[in-house]
C-alpha cells in the first residue's frame, strides 16, 4: 500500500506526457523501486500488463486511484495557520488528488476571519460544527508540538476519522482513527545519516 502513491504519482507524470503505455521497468525507475516489485505489487490489484506492451497508463491510474480511495472527494480541515499551515492551504495539488480543503482553523483570534486563498480562517472553538456541517473526513495538524495532542483529541471528539500530523510531536488516537505522521526533521536526519556515511572519493 505504501508504494501505491509512488506509482500513482509516476503514472500521472507519464499521463501528462500523453504516453499511453508504460513498462514495469519504466515505472520502477520513476518510483524508485525494482521492476520485479512493481510487477508483484500490481498483481495484487489483478493487473498483469501485456508482455511486450506493458501497462495501459489510463487503466492503471484508475485502478490505483480506486484502491487508494481517490475516486472520493475527501473533505479536509487544516488546523494551525502558521507558516506551514499557510503553505498547505495554498497547495493546489490536493484538489487534483481527490482532497478538498474545506476548512482552515486556528485558535488565534487575531487570525480568525482573515483569508487564505478562497477560505476564511475559522475559530477552533467551532470545530465540532465545522466537521459536522462539512463532513470533514481528514484533519491536518499543523500546530506547535505542545498543542498537537489537544488538537488531535478535539478532531477525534468532533468525529474526524483520519489525521495527518505535521507537528513535531507523537500523538495518540483511538484504534478506530487512522493516523499518519510527517516529520520533516526526522527525514532530514535520515538524509544526514546517509550523507555522513557516503563514501568520500580518495584524495590524490
Amino acid at each position: 500500500m505504501a508504494r501505491l502513491p509512488l506509482y500513482y504519482r509516476a503514472l500521472l507524470e507519464i499521463a501528462d506526457q500523453d504516453i499511453s503505455t508504460v513498462s514495469s521497468e519504466q515505472l520502477a525507475e520513476l518510483a524508485g523501486v525494482n521492476a520485479a516489485k512493481v510487477r508483484k505489487d500490481l498483481s495484487y490489484l489483478g493487473t498483469y500488463g501485456t508482455r511486450g506492451v506493458g501497462y495501459v497508463v489510463g487503466e492503471l491510474v484508475d485502478e490505483i486511484a480506486g484502491e487508494l480511495g481517490l475516486t472520493h472527494d475527501w473533505p479536509v480541515a487544516i488546523v494551525g495557520l502558521g507558516n506551514l499551515g499557510h503553505a498547505l492551504a495554498n497547495y493546489r495539488g490536493f484538489g487534483a488528488r481527490g482532497f478538498r480543503v474545506v476548512a482552515l482553523v486556528d485558535i488565534d483570534a487575531t487570525k480568525v476571519g482573515s483569508r487564505v486563498g478562497d477560505l476564511a480562517i475559522e475559530s477552533l472553538d467551532n470545530l465540532d460544527t465545522i466537521v459536522a456541517e462539512r463532513g470533514v473526513a481528514i484533519g491536518v495538524i499543523a500546530v506547535p508540538a505542545l498543542a498537537a495532542q489537544e488538537v488531535a483529541d478535539q478532531l477525534v471528539a468532533a468525529g474526524v476519522g483520519s489525521i495527518l500530523n505535521f507537528a513535531p510531536a507523537v500523538v495518540a488516537v483511538p484504534e478506530s482513527v487512522s493516523l499518519r505522521k510527517v516529520d520533516l526533521a526526522t527525514e532530514l536526519q535520515i538524509l544526514s545519516f546517509y550523507q555522513q556515511h557516503r563514501v568520500q572519493p580518495s584524495r590524490v
